[in-house]
């Protein structure tokens, strides 16, 4: 049977932008994490009278 591409299931047409917005999410909030966790440990150093760079 030849199904046309007008025809395809709402679910089946945008599950890969929905994937894609999802793993576009989990990706923005690890790196909103590291982020922040190198930040923490700079001013960790930084304040215990380390000076990592300079």
């Amino acid at each position: 049977m030849n199904v046309s591409q007008d025809t395809r299931s709402t679910l089946d047409k945008y599950l890969p932008l929905l994937l894609g917005l999802l793993a576009a999410l989990l990706v923005g909030k690890a790196l909103k994490k590291i982020l922040w966790s190198a930040f923490g440990m700079y001013m960790a150093l930084h304040y215990s009278g380390i000076h990592p760079f300079s």
